[in-house]
């Protein structure tokens, strides 16, 4: 079996390169062959590139995910392209729009929002989109900013059919995440059922968010067989040949050529 998480924070799993050393490792042993550290505010990117340069497993993103506390330092497009330009920097985000816990600042997540679109399409590097209770104001966001030009993830997707079939026309691959998983999570699977082969993607958003059966403990990215476990059954669909899939599926978006 060959797997991708595409969408983790191991800073947030690990304090020391010890710590971190053991969750690559059992990450290898359980199959997954590639780990997307994604980054969620400017304070700790250094910690977040730190990964992908110890690791060669291991890639990273750069960006500011849009619940960042209004103190925290503000990304514009310059910043996102200076950072995003490294090598080890293969998406930004992770961005998006989350109106779901309140109180909020609309207009500065709709700024930052577009900051990481322009520097994503400036860089021809793929965006990691977060949506939360928003498509509707961050679907139209993706087409006026002409996000198809670079593509990306809708990670951790919980959203219904019509966002998912607007989000794949743009170019962006489904990332499901442990939720799929859970007991209530029926309208979900509806949707996971439907997602063509070539659009789908499998991630942990450790350390959160762990799936069945470990649900309750850490998220870890050992843990996203799981999850392709569960969505190969649910599709009808033999394990090693969706797990292949979204492996490439992964490593197409983000221009792996050898892989």
């Amino acid at each position: 079996m060959r797997l991708v998480d595409s969408h983790c924070h191991l800073p947030l799993l690990a304090q020391t390169d010890d710590g971190l050393d053991q969750i690559v490792r059992d990450a290898k042993n359980n199959g997954i062959e590639h780990i997307l550290s994604v980054s969620i505010d400017l304070e700790t990117y250094d910690d977040v590139l730190h990964t992908a340069i110890r690791y060669p497993e291991v890639s990273a993103s750069v960006g500011v995910h849009p619940n960042c506390d209004k103190d925290s330092l503000e990304p514009n497009v310059d910043k996102l392209v200076q950072l995003g330009a490294n090598e080890q920097v293969i998406a930004i985000g992770e961005t998006g729009l989350d109106f779901f816990y309140q109180p909020f600042d609309k207009e500065r997540q709709l700024r930052q929002f577009k900051n990481h679109i322009r520097a994503a399409t400036e860089l021809q590097k793929p965006i990691i989109i977060h949506c939360r209770d928003a498509s509707s104001s961050l679907l139209p966001l993706l087409k006026k900013e002409k996000a198809e030009r670079v593509g990306g993830i809708m990670h951790c997707f919980v959203d219904d059919w019509d966002v998912a079939s607007e989000a794949m026309d743009m170019g962006f691959l489904i990332s499901f995440s442990g939720i799929v998983t859970f007991k209530n999570a029926k309208e979900l699977r509806t949707v996971a059922k439907k997602i063509p082969d070539e659009n789908i993607l499998v991630e942990t958003d450790s350390p959160w968010l762990a799936p069945v059966p470990e649900r309750g403990k850490k998220n870890q990215p050992s843990y996203v067989c799981h999850t392709a476990k569960f969505l190969s059954e649910l599709r009808n669909e033999n394990l090693d040949d969706f797990s292949l899939q979204t492996t490439r599926n992964f490593y197409s978006l983000f221009k792996f050529g050898d892989k």
